[in-house]
């Protein structure tokens, strides 16, 4: 058999190697030109073929997941969120979460980016090959109840329980029918006993799914099968599509200007160290462990100034006649250094980033 007259093409398409056809003439000329081995010819153009299935399967499953918008994981912008790190949903991005069929339940304000995330994760499901739905909690409760009133619920329930993940959007931000938790209850207690995962999105907190639900029952059943293998996230923030309005940016703290008060007949707005009389002041500080303290400071009066880090208090050094020596000791060696010289010198005190004088 001469193989120029082979059918090339007709044998591709035989075996089904939808981009082959189109890449292998190129894939000659090229191999041709740079001296390929028959081997990197065949591997570089079975690569293509596995290449493009991969991303062809990605775009079909993606549409049936019927995504509102597809976003990844490297879209989300973590840098605005206190309490989620990308380390926290780590274990929702690998397989595991698929086949150990964990739950999540990602809670907040509107705009911080719940949705996003949720289809983030529900994407990399699939790029690790399984299959996902994406629902509204409105659209799965409408369809469900219309389909039980019709006596087809059982044939509706197919099309949420069987992808290896669901996606269930807003739960709580509209109102539902009184059959709501009923036909809820059905998925996610189906879902629960196969081990099949769920994302959920809501405004609400879990405790207040009963009012919105109609069932207090049924909501704390439906919570329970979420949360056994599962856990609640909350998105913290500003809203993302407002962010720039700044809508959610705390306003300023008035500043006075007027002298602070810390002294004088009326209240002080900033109270001295401590208020105990002098002879309670003794008694602290005699039977204080000294070598818990942190910080002394002696006043141009005399007086020490002692930080304990869980007190903080004045005393006449007059009034410490049996620790007056160690706290000098511990004054000198510990915390004392000198601005300045002669009389007027001041004492310096570090403490964290600052110094006291």
């Amino acid at each position: 058999m001469n193989p120029s007259s082979i059918p090339l093409d007709l044998l591709l398409k035989r075996l089904h190697l939808a981009n082959a056809p189109r890449i292998y003439r190129e894939l000659c000329d090229r191999a041709e030109r740079e001296h390929w081995s028959y081997h990197d010819f065949l591997a570089t153009l079975v690569a293509e073929e596995v290449s493009h299935r991969q991303q062809t399967r990605l775009q079909r499953l993606a549409r049936k997941a019927r995504f509102p918008f597809l976003k990844t994981i490297e879209d989300f912008n973590f840098t605005f969120q206190s309490t989620v790190r990308l380390s926290l949903i780590g274990s929702y991005l690998s397989p595991d979460f698929v086949t150990d069929g964990r739950c999540l339940v990602l809670s907040g304000k509107p705009g911080r980016g719940k949705t996003h995330l949720a289809i983030a994760i529900a994407y990399r499901a699939i790029q690790n090959g399984f299959d996902a739905l994406f629902c509204t909690a409105a659209a799965l409760i409408d369809d469900l109840s219309a389909a039980g009133i019709h006596g087809r619920l059982r044939e509706a329930l197919h099309a949420y329980t069987s992808p290896a993940v669901l996606v269930i959007d807003e739960v709580g931000y509209l109102s539902y029918g009184p059959d709501a938790a009923n036909v809820l209850f059905h998925v996610v207690n189906e879902r629960h006993q196969k081990k099949k995962p769920m994302v959920f999105t809501t405004n609400k907190s879990l405790d207040a799914w009963g009012g919105v639900l109609h069932d207090q029952d049924l909501a704390d059943a439906i919570v329970d099968r979420i949360l056994e293998r599962g856990r609640n996230l909350k998105l913290d923030g500003p809203s993302i599509r407002t962010q720039h309005l700044g809508l959610d940016a705390q306003p300023p703290a008035e500043v006075s200007t007027k002298p602070a008060r810390i002294s004088g007949t009326a209240p002080a707005e900033f109270p001295e160290p401590t208020t105990v009389k002098f002879d309670e002041q003794k008694k602290v500080v005699e039977h204080y462990n000294l070598s818990k303290l942190k910080v002394v400071y002696r006043d141009p009066f005399g007086d020490w100034m002692m930080d304990f880090g869980d007190r903080l208090f004045r005393a006449p050094a007059t009034l410490l006649s049996q620790q007056a020596g160690a706290i000098e000791n511990i004054f000198n060696s510990r915390f004392r250094s000198f601005i300045g010289t002669g009389p007027d010198a001041a004492a310096v005190f570090k403490l964290g980033s600052g110094f006291w004088i």
